[in-house]
């Protein structure tokens, strides 16, 4: 394996003005997509998923004025790409430089609202549509621009290369089903791989990836979600849950999936045959489906109570669920048994780092190619269980509830681990070094590129 840090090295694909097939194919589309994009729009807002106070932004349209001086514009799509991004935020502007952060999920943006420093602002990020692109663009102009780990949208890439903004990938991961995917389409690859000015990878599998599929410099720094700080947990909040549990043994299922839930929840029944007086902790992946939990525990004639209605933990509840945002630090706190889920369904896996941190005994699933090197590395380390089939949950839940000593022995591998694979942060701004704006450099301008007249709804 390369050092961290370390270069591979590549030769950029001389490519033509004229635009590969598929790619042109694409663009024409994006371009034309207008109404199908206000749709699909409509129906998110209408399904909670858009913010309908925001959705201008959505199509360009900003809300908050740029900030004066050199901008770094970083775009992360979801919870856990904007937690990996954070200490990098934060690193910025404690250095001076301004940050507009731009991500897709409503949660990410009430994590944003939260956590993000001074001298950084959030927007949603506008849908890859030509026209969209370049009203933000002409309003934002960035003087450098960063997509987190697997964003890749060609639109995007093309609009901020057209213009001679600086491009970089950090924390890039390319999973081998993507790699496979934009392989078919070569010559669209490499130039939208082409347009990074860097790539900043994971791994060096994730690294000989990228290069293959066109990016012209690719560094290996290591992983940032290893260099983040622990979740933030509310004191008061956490001594209120501790009081009602009343010391009782607890298990932790988090950031559930549908089908995960149904799993965890008959784990949990099965278990209490033998531990009756045991409580499951239960945290979906998307708080919003706290009522589809609540009906699977009622067909299981499990009692349970809710956190987004005030629900408390009494000697009764046998199953908390956990459908809030922004406390899974908190949910974190309160068991030293964990099953992380998305790794029995088709999403990839979750941060496992952010449980490990917390110091609890990790239970996966084998499904985790979002991060499948990091899992691996904490399998190899003996710092976490892999389950390869849903019904072992409830035997290696039952195991570490009654072997002190092995949950310790995982929760302190995973600690060395952590410490050992540290250190990402530093080498990522030493190589964005040489892209950053000095934060007392005057801002970048540009002539502001034509769009069209639409209007769309917000």
């Amino acid at each position: 394996m390369a050092p961290p840090g370390g270069l591979i090295s590549f030769s950029a694909k001389t490519m033509g003005e004229r635009l590969p097939l598929p790619l042109a194919v694409y663009l024409g589309l994006a371009r034309r997509a207008g109404p199908l994009i206000r749709l699909t729009h409509w129906l998110r807002k209408r399904s909670g998923k858009d913010d309908p106070s925001r959705g201008q932004e959505r199509f360009g349209r900003a809300s908050v004025d740029r900030p004066d001086g050199p901008l770094v514009w970083i775009h992360a799509a979801s919870v856990g790409e904007t937690t990996s991004v954070l200490p990098l935020i934060e690193a910025l502007t404690a250095d001076g430089r301004k940050v507009l952060l731009t991500t897709v999920t409503r949660t990410s943006a009430e994590l944003a609202q939260g956590r993000l420093p001074e001298g950084a602002v959030h927007q949603f990020a506008c849908y890859d549509h030509p026209d969209y692109l370049n009203r933000f663009l002409d309003h934002w102009q960035p003087d450098l621009a960063l997509v987190v780990e697997s964003e890749v949208w060609p639109a995007t890439y093309l609009a901020v290369a057209a213009r001679g903004i600086p491009l970089g990938l950090v924390n890039g991961r390319m999973s081998v089903r993507s790699f496979n995917s934009w392989s078919r389409v070569p010559a669209s690859s490499a130039r939208i791989f082409g347009a990074l000015s860097v790539a900043l990878a994971q791994s060096e599998p994730d690294g000989m990836r990228l290069t293959a599929l066109g990016c012209p410099d690719v560094r290996l720094p290591g992983n940032l979600k290893f260099d983040g700080d622990p979740l933030p947990v509310e004191a008061a909040a956490r001594a209120e849950l501790l009081e009602q549990m009343e010391g009782r043994a607890s298990w932790l299922a988090a950031l559930t999936h549908p089908g995960e839930d149904a799993i965890a929840i008959a784990a949990h029944a099965r278990l209490l045959t033998e531990n009756p007086e045991l409580l499951l902790l239960l945290v979906p992946r998307h708080p919003a489906r706290g009522e589809e939990l609540a009906r699977l525990c009622e067909e299981r004639g499990l009692s349970f109570s809710r956190r987004s209605q005030n629900g408390v933990i009494s000697s009764e509840t046998q199953v908390y669920i956990g459908d809030t945002i922004a406390e899974m630090g908190l949910f974190y706190s309160l068991c030293q048994t964990i099953f992380l889920a998305g790794s029995f369904s088709d999403v990839g896996g979750h941060n496992p780092l952010e449980p490990l941190r917390a110091g609890g005994a990790l239970i996966t699933g084998p499904k985790v190619a979002n991060a499948r090197s990091t899992y691996k590395a904490l399998w190899q380390a003996d710092a976490a269980l892999r389950l390869d089939k849903p019904d072992e949950i409830g035997p290696a839940v039952q195991q570490l509830l009654h072997d002190e000593e092995r949950r310790r022995a995982l929760a302190t591998n995973g600690q060395k681990v952590i410490a050992e694979a540290s250190g990402a942060l530093s080498r990522t701004l030493r190589i964005l070094a040489d892209f950053l704006p000095l934060a007392g450099d005057a801002r970048r301008t540009y002539d502001p590129m034509p769009t069209s007249d639409e209007d769309p709804a917000s």
